[in-house]
């Protein structure tokens, strides 16, 4: 078996290098990245010869393991997918496959009750529901939230690779605000999805201070293998957003309790889906509203979540809370007054 597991160490190597449109690979870039891999999961430090890597990518082209990779060479020097889009990854699955995840479904859904895998629920919800559709070719019961349209869900894995192999990226970027391509140099440490946005946090190399990038405004993304990874000992992911809605944190906001009260419409809901894990019920009034308290930073997102109950929430403090709430809602109120008069 060891040779086995070597060789799909190898075959996922040059389907991950493939996948880099961003470099053109040699037989030799090839043959150098099997032998790092090799050696960081086995401990295999003899290196991979011209001809393994040569029958690796014979074995992909072919039906024998179901890949019939389009793998072509350009000129007479480089390696690529015919197809941009290909990876080993997304083949179909057999009929054993199907029956091998549905019994590691079952398996996972007599242990989720534990405490430990109460946080796999949704992902357990997923793969029972894909394996279903998989293998009696029915419609699917179970539909999550997603957008088909997001962009930037091709870097997912480039950096996913970077923060687990910890490798410096070279980050081309535009927010919504600039007018042009800014360069970054970030060592990147987690990925975190916010609303069907994936954002990659990491320190600036510049400068060492903590950034979020959206992937969906990232023009272009490489490895940067001439400046060493930094790890970052300070930053622990559950407690850096422990009192964040969203994923907007740095130094220029500041925390608060902010206190609000929901009217008869939104109280219910906010009482069974509070707005963060803070959220504490101050006053239940007779006539059915109430009053809830939430101790978390004071930005964009919070205050996009607040204004989404409309009237429905009214913010009581802080008073700088109030002040931005209440500007909002003059613009909002300016902007169709604006459109009426038009």
């Amino acid at each position: 078996m060891p040779a086995n597991r070597n060789a799909l160490i190898r075959y996922k190597t040059i389907d991950r290098c493939l996948r880099n449109r961003y470099r053109r690979w040699t037989l030799e870039d090839l043959m150098e990245a099997c032998s790092e891999a090799l050696y960081e999961y086995e401990g295999i430090d003899k290196g991979i010869s011209r001809r393994t890597v040569q029958m690796d990518i014979q074995v992909m082209r072919s039906e024998k393991l179901g890949y019939n990779a389009p793998i072509e060479v350009y000129e007479n020097k480089y390696y690529r997918y015919a197809e941009p889009d290909y990876t080993i990854t997304r083949l179909p699955l057999s009929q054993n496959d199907i029956e091998v995840l549905s019994e590691a479904v079952g398996l996972l859904r007599q242990l989720q009750d534990f405490d430990c895998f109460t946080e796999m629920a949704d992902v357990i919800g997923r793969l029972q529901d894909s394996v279903a559709v998989a293998k009696h070719h029915a419609p699917a019961v179970i539909d999550f939230e997603r957008n088909g349209n997001l962009k930037g869900l091709e870097y997912l894995n480039p950096i996913y690779d970077a923060i687990v192999h910890r490798q410096t990226l070279h980050v081309c970027y535009r927010s919504f605000r600039a007018r042009r391509v800014k360069d970054y140099y970030l060592y990147p440490y987690l990925l975190k999805e916010y609303r069907n946005r994936w954002f990659v946090f990491g320190v600036r190399v510049e400068d060492g201070e903590l950034m979020n990038l959206a992937l969906d405004r990232i023009k272009q993304l490489l490895t940067a293998p001439d400046i060493p990874y930094c790890v970052n000992e300070d930053f622990h992911p559950e407690a850096f957003f422990e009192d964040v809605i969203g994923v907007t944190k740095h130094a220029r906001l500041s925390k608060a309790t902010v206190r609000f009260k929901a009217d008869t419409r939104q109280a219910s809901y906010i009482l069974t889906k509070p707005l963060h894990a803070s959220q504490v019920l101050i006053e239940q009034c007779k006539d059915g509203s109430m009053v809830f308290e939430i101790t978390v930073v004071l930005n964009p997102e919070l205050y996009a979540v607040l204004m989404g109950f409309g009237p429905g929430v009214k913010v009581l403090s802080p008073k700088q809370a109030v002040e931005e709430m209440r500007k909002m809602y003059r613009e909002g109120a300016e902007n169709y007054g604006k459109q009426d008069r038009e």
